[in-house]
């Protein structure tokens, strides 16, 4: 158990949370998401950390629900790291990309996919996967 790294992860996703809330009420749609995935990222990090060695990846998702079936989560657990995982997926890799490069296909920079609606709903994402996090961790630490 590496309460260190998962404390670290945390602070690191609410950070990242706090610039998201900050671009949100300037309008910056693209940088608000953006923000948004790496604050559920790391939230989902840091409850990996507990129990796996972490690795660099931006799709945490995979890693929770490997941990979960090779119980490394007790079943108390385990419905909120799965919802983590579902939240981790929602701002996953997908949305990381397209913050960064756009829609190379489609011909659209990361500035015209996301609008305000998009970051939002990052936002909230974003929240709930911090929410969890820091509520597994609770748990986790405390045993």
């Amino acid at each position: 158990m590496n309460a260190r790294d998962a404390q670290y992860r945390l602070k690191v996703a609410q950070g990242f949370l706090e610039e998201s809330r900050q671009d949100t009420g300037i309008q910056r749609w693209r940088s608000a998401v953006d923000n948004a995935q790496l604050a559920t990222e790391n939230a989902a990090k840091a409850v990996l950390a507990v129990v796996v060695p972490l690795g660099k990846t931006h799709n945490p998702a995979p890693l929770l629900r490997r941990a979960m079936k090779d119980n490394l989560f007790t079943e108390d657990f385990r419905p909120f790291v799965e919802q983590l995982a579902v939240l981790s997926e929602t701002l996953g890799f997908d949305i990381h990309v397209q913050t960064d490069y756009g829609d190379e296909i489609e011909g659209l920079t990361p500035w015209e996919i996301f609008e305000e609606e998009d970051a939002q709903q990052a936002l909230l994402t974003a929240e709930g996967a911090l929410n969890l996090a820091a509520k597994i961790l609770r748990g986790l630490l405390e045993n």
